[in-house]
């Protein structure tokens, strides 16, 4: 222990004595550890990020359609996913679903600000805001409940964006009055999406408006869900029951027709996919960028071996062996990679803490095995770079060494 410990006495002293030398050698360790952690944080925190908007939307949710295609009207009028489709696909998958639930999709005209504009309208049932993970905006607001849907009554739920417009606020949209299609309805509620889809669900960028599907059917000249939506319980089942709807909505209409029945789940692979690959390619370049600070660590050790031959001549004449020699020169190798390595991961760590201290909508994660690796690679680094210095002092001829000028 004593040996190790003036080993380690002497390393840091030559260390002291070219302060700046030493910071400048560490800085590349520095710089590669702090690029490591950031990236690994980042790539986290990005891939977290898209598969819970994505889960948001629904992981488990499945939508089908009809595809038209080409077909005339007569066919596609009677090969349109119906109600009753809905109705078999909730006995066909029983407890396996949450809840299914039919959409159907129209505009109308409304006047806002004194100008008509177009507004998106969709007829939807009870079961709407469980499958498409909706929230209510206003306290003293609610969803549609069974008695809505059966009795056709004429209520509305406008989502924030189109109560804003109307209104000037979601507080006072509710208990309202707006006339679509011609007819009074009483606004219940104000919702949005709990994961905002940029647009890319029926709900739209632009504001809508639901109303219960049985009143809307009326004002459309044939019954079309448009898409069906359904909420699988266990998202490992979610493949399965989008087989079974499959196949349920082909033995229910005339051969030939074609539905489009999909899920989330081949969405969520490939964004998780990419993100790894992503990950692996950030940390190849901050691996590469650590790589060319152990080859500085290991030319400016060379070049200290050489200043310091006539040092080493003395201490081996004194009685110092070649062991005591490689033992220094490594140790101040380590010293300058470990010291540089926790310098970057505490820049690496201070920069998501800040920004977590900052904001907090979105909630930055730190990896700990990233820091474990960072760590564990700086000591690797000045262990391998350090070895060809360190050998070549221990082995350098005393006589020749007090020579040395």
């Amino acid at each position: 222990m004593q040996f190790l410990y003036e080993a380690f006495r002497f390393s840091y002293q030559a260390l002291q004595a070219n302060r700046v030398r030493t910071l400048l050698t560490a800085l590349g360790l520095l710089i590669g550890n702090a690029s490591v952690i950031l990236v690994v944080t980042i790539s986290i925190t990005s891939r977290d990020l898209i598969l819970d908007k994505i889960r948001g939307i629904g992981s488990n949710l499945i939508s089908a359609y009809y595809d038209a295609g080409t077909q005339d009207t007569a066919k596609a009028d009677a090969d349109f996913v119906k109600l009753a489709d809905v109705e078999a696909a909730r006995r066909e998958l029983g407890s396996r679903i949450v809840a299914a639930s039919a959409v159907t999709n129209a505009t109308d005209r409304l006047v806002i600000d004194g100008h008509e504009r177009d507004v998106r309208v969709i007829g939807t049932d009870e079961f709407y805001s469980q499958v498409r993970n909706l929230q209510l905006v206003t306290r003293n607001g609610r969803f549609f409940d069974p008695s809505d849907i059966a009795l056709r009554q004429k209520v509305a739920m406008l989502d924030n964006k189109l109560a804003i417009t109307l209104f000037g606020s979601t507080s006072n949209s509710v208990g309202q009055v707006i006339k679509i299609h011609g007819l009074q309805f009483t606004i219940i509620g104000v919702f949005k999406e709990r994961t905002s889809t940029f647009g890319q669900s029926e709900l739209g960028d632009n504001g809508a408006a639901l109303i219960p599907f049985t009143v809307q059917r009326f004002f459309e000249p044939v019954e079309r869900v448009d898409p069906m939506y359904l909420q699988v319980r266990v998202a490992e089942d979610v493949p399965a029951a989008t087989q079974v709807l499959s196949e349920l909505l082909a033995s229910r209409h005339r051969q030939g027709a074609r539905y489009t029945v999909q899920n989330l789940t081949a969405i969520l692979e490939t964004a998780s996919t990419v993100a790894t690959v992503l990950t692996f390619v950030l940390v190849l370049v901050s691996a590469i960028a650590l790589l060319i600070s152990g080859i500085g660590i290991m030319n400016i050790m060379l070049v200290t071996v050489t200043e310091r031959t006539r040092e080493i001549g003395v201490r081996m004449s004194l009685g110092a062996s070649r062991r005591a020699v490689l033992l220094q020169f490594l140790l101040e190798a380590i010293l300058i990679s470990v010291g540089g390595g926790v310098l970057g991961i505490l820049a690496g760590v201070a920069v998501p803490v800040a920004a977590n201290l900052l904001q907090d909508e979105v909630y930055i994660p730190i990896s700990t095995l990233s820091i474990v690796v960072a760590f564990g690679v700086s000591f690797i680094v000045g262990i391998i770079f350090g070895i060809l210095p360190a050998n070549r002092a221990s082995r350098l001829n005393p006589t020749e060494a007090l020579r040395y000028e």
